[in-house]
């Protein structure tokens, strides 16, 4: 018999999930609701204990008051208080009572208000530590996210608040700001993920064209213009190589730093004067200066790049003759500070900005001499603002450059 085709099942019935439903916003125990009853509250409490204060207070008082600063004592007026006559007209008499009387309840409504003010202030300083201790209390989850915001800025990317508690204000920023980490981790992520592919793919097929135009140069039996064509290509394919180096240096050092050891600036000037002396000694320039030891916590490699990039740029920036190079270290308090100064052109201060720009250099756009790729200052830059650092250059008097490297120490 043939088989009868199976009927055609239906398409799954689209699922949803309902959203929460959320509680009208005066029902929600917000921050505002929160700190209005506790205020409030802390008032009314205040003021019943000092009405019940003040009440005892003025019971008290009028108790005093209320007594008579007489006595009548065998037919004849005595008192301890009051100053009476002995011997008066009953109209100096009464008066002389009167005097008596009113000095007397002066002295209670005195002593009632000198009480009522001591107790006023007992009562303000109970309930402004109350109040701070309380303010503490509902805005310790603020701390917690300034806490971690912190970490992650310094450190961690994968760190998140993840606050308990109720439906608040500072509950909904920190689900916000932990949303908002989530996906920078993602960027970050991606980004290194793209320097190590890019680093990979980038520096093959370069090194491949190097070698082969080595092998090529090494042919002795190659006429003289395919040579001169292979130099030119050779010199254009290292500059190259050098430009995508760092290029995935300066992405690289945009991050924080985050495993650190001790490095000492002198150190690494000292290694950065040895790279760069030879090239120094080809265009007369001389490199001097005293380098005291001026430890950091960072990564070697790259405060290095930062020392051999000023170096290199104060050698080749400099004038034809008696040129000089001064690298200098020193320790100051909570920093150390590398400078680099150098004899120069002279360089106009609006135009200091721009050469920290990625491929700018002194009056000139773009690249395209044999100092550089435009990116050292670039990358020294972001390398010190990875370290926690930053920084300064000022135009020399008679020419050239200061530029101050400040870390934290």
């Amino acid at each position: 018999m043939p088989t009868v085709p199976a009927p055609p099942t239906a398409p799954p019935k689209p699922t949803w999930e309902p959203k929460r439903q959320e509680s009208p916003y005066w029902l929600r125990p917000t921050i505002r609701i929160r700190l209005t009853l506790l205020y409030g509250g802390m008032f009314l409490i205040a003021g019943i204990l000092l009405l019940a204060i003040i009440y005892m207070l003025a019971a008290q008082a009028l108790h005093v008051g209320s007594e008579l600063p007489f006595k009548i004592v065998n037919g004849q007026v005595t008192s301890t208080v009051c100053n009476l006559p002995e011997k008066a007209t009953p109209d100096a008499f009464n008066a002389a009572m009167n005097t008596c009387v009113n000095h007397q309840r002066q002295e209670a409504l005195d002593t009632l208000l000198n009480r009522s003010l001591l107790a006023l202030v007992g009562l303000s300083v109970i309930a402004f530590a109350f109040g701070y201790a309380m303010a503490g209390r509902v805005l310790s989850p603020l701390g917690r996210i300034t806490r971690t915001a912190r970490q992650v800025a310094g450190t961690d990317l994968s760190r998140r608040i993840e606050l308990d508690g109720p439906d608040d204000e500072l509950k909904e920023l920190a689900t916000t700001f932990d949303e908002m980490l989530d996906r920078l981790e993602r960027a970050f992520t991606a980004q290194q993920r793209f320097v190590g592919n890019a680093s990979h793919e980038l520096r093959t097929p370069l090194a491949i064209n190097r070698t082969l135009l080595e092998v090529h140069l090494s042919d002795p039996q190659a006429p003289p213009e395919l040579k001169q064509l292979g130099k030119t290509l050779l010199a254009t394919n290292e500059r190259s190589e050098q430009l995508v180096e760092g290029l995935l240096l300066l992405a690289r050092s945009d991050n924080q730093i985050v495993e650190r050891k001790p490095v000492d600036l002198a150190e690494v000037a000292s290694r950065a004067i040895d790279q760069t002396r030879g090239e120094a000694e080809e265009r007369g320039v001389e490199i001097r200066g005293r380098r005291a030891p001026a430890v950091v916590q960072g990564n070697g490699v790259l405060l290095e790049r930062i020392a051999l990039n000023l170096v290199q740029n104060a050698v080749r920036y400099n004038i034809p003759e008696q040129g000089w190079v001064e690298v200098t270290t020193e320790l100051q308090p909570g920093q150390a500070v590398l400078v680099v100064s150098n004899t120069g052109p002279v360089v106009p201060a609006y135009e200091i900005d721009n050469l920290f720009e990625p491929f700018r250099r002194l009056r000139t756009e773009r690249t395209g001499s044999d100092k550089g790729v435009g990116l050292g200052l670039s990358i020294a830059r972001s390398v010190a603002r990875a370290h926690g650092g930053r920084i300064v250059a000022e135009p020399r008097e008679g020419g050239g450059l200061v530029m101050r490297v400040f870390l934290p120490a």
